[in-house]
This record gives C-alpha cells, sequence and structure tokens, in this order.
C-alpha cells in the first residue's frame, strides 16, 4: 500500500483464458519496447484500438521491432499447426470439423505465414475483443 510502479518492474497480468494468450502476451511486449508504438497505446480509446486505427501504426515501428514479431507470428503459426496436427491423429477416423480448426487462426492471417503486418494485429485485437463483449 502506498507503493508506486517502479518503472521498468513486470506488471503480472491475469491470464485471459484465450488458447493464444502467451501469443497476445508477447506481441504487446514487443509492441511496448517501441517508444513511439506505447505512447500511442496509451493514448488510444478502446474505439480506436477496436476500430484498427491503432494497427495502421504498426508501420512505424522500428525494423526490430518488426523483425521479432515477423518471428512470434512464425512461431504462433508452427504451434497451432502441431495442434491441429495432434488433433487430427487423434481423430483419424472419425469426422473432422474443419471450420473449428480453421477458428483456431482467427488471431492471426494465416495467408501470410512470414510477416506480421496490421492486419495481423487487427485480427488480434478483434479476436480479443469477440471474446471480452
Amino acid at each position: 500500500k502506498g507503493e508506486g510502479h517502479v518503472e521498468g518492474e513486470k506488471v503480472e497480468n491475469p491470464d485471459t483464458g484465450l488458447y493464444y494468450d502467451e501469443y497476445l502476451r508477447q506481441v504487446i511486449d514487443v509492441l511496448e519496447t517501441d517508444k513511439h508504438f506505447r505512447e500511442k497505446l496509451q493514448t488510444a480509446d478502446i474505439e480506436e484500438i477496436k476500430s484498427g486505427k491503432l494497427s495502421r501504426e504498426l508501420d512505424l515501428v522500428s525494423h526490430h521491432v518488426r523483425t521479432r514479431l515477423d518471428e512470434l507470428k512464425r512461431q504462433e503459426l508452427a504451434r497451432l499447426r502441431m495442434l491441429i496436427k495432434a488433433k487430427m491423429d487423434s481423430v483419424q477416423d472419425t469426422g473432422i470439423d474443419h471450420q473449428a480448426l480453421l477458428k483456431q487462426f482467427e488471431h492471426l492471417n494465416h495467408q501470410n505465414p512470414d510477416t506480421f503486418e496490421p492486419k495481423d494485429l487487427d485480427m488480434l485485437i478483434k479476436a480479443v475483443s469477440v471474446k471480452y463483449k
């Protein structure tokens, strides 16, 4: 009580319950390393975030941040592919609900597997927004 937040101190956030919670946290952590994006995030209201206006700011982040986001996306796609393969292996002779499997990709643009683009950030925000309506 009475103690303020110390600069650089990690604040533990509660689990969102999303199956891509770790990916979401990592994207946010990387984006917050960019001073310009962090300032925009802190001043944006919820409607600016949900509308995709904030996602357009991704074009202004540093090359290092974009490179790290690209790597996070590739890791997340590999994780999802592994999960889908395991699920398909476990239900080989039973019917596979392909729509349910594809829903696991709603938080990122799987048609562009190599780079993290504004559309990826927009899709991630929208996926979270739907969960918490």
